[in-house]
Parts: C-alpha cells; structure tokens; sequence
C-alpha cells in the first residue's frame, strides 16, 4: 500500500473520510503499513494519532461521528453476542455513564471507532493486519 493508494481511497461515510483525513495527516511516506502496524498493536491510547489525543479532539470526533460510532458499537456488540459496552471495553468504560454524555466514554469510543475504521480502511486496499 502506498500513500498514493490512500489519497485515492474512496470513503463511504463521515467516519471513513475523517478517519482517512487524520490518516493522511499522521503517516509518513514509506512508512504506511507500519502506521496501521503500530496503530493495531498499540492503539490510539498510545498517543501515536495526531488529532486523537486530547479530550478537545476526541469529544470533537465523537461528536462529529456519533450515529455511525453508535451503528458500529451495537453492530460490534451483536457480532460478539455481548449486551452492552462494558462487556466489551471492561473497567474502561464507565458504566455509570451508558449514554456516553461524560468524555471518559466519548473518548474511548472515539479511539473505538478510529481504530476499526482504519483497519477496514487497511482491510479494503488489501493489507493484512
């Protein structure tokens, strides 16, 4: 995969094109499949996404993205026969908050959905991750 191949991704929602916008601006030429390397061993928790790491930033992706983020947390909880987040994110996901209106879990979610975005993204242009 190539920087030119992401450039030409065609996105199908507002979540794959921010996701892909906040790609293109963390990944460096010559380096792509590492990006989604350390992107899928590490995660966003790690600080390694520009754009994702402050609150401001991820309440704003969440915000920006909520019902497609929402449309993928229950698609994923169906696909793992659990009933609800916690079962999925364990003690970080604060349980006392289900409809994520505190930053806690609108950031975990964020971090959530930017990951499996970037990994269907991957997925899509043939990278095996």
């Amino acid at each position: 995969m190539t920087i030119q191949d992401l450039q030409n991704y065609k996105s199908t929602s507002g979540l794959e094109r921010e996701t892909m916008h906040i790609i293109l601006n963390n990944i460096e030429e010559e380096y792509e499949e590492s990006f989604f390397e350390d992107l899928m061993s590490h995660g966003c928790v790690s600080g390694m996404v520009s754009g994702l790491i402050y609150y401001a930033e991820t309440v704003k992706f969440f915000d920006d993205n909520r019902v497609e983020i929402g449309k993928m947390l229950s698609d994923t909880l169906i696909e793992c026969g659990l009933k609800c987040a916690s079962e999925l994110f364990g003690d970080k996901f604060d349980s006392d908050d289900m409809l994520c209106i505190e930053t806690t879990n609108q950031n975990l979610l964020a971090w959530f959905a930017f990951e499996e975005t970037a990994r269907a993204i991957a997925s899509n242009l043939g990278m095996e991750l």
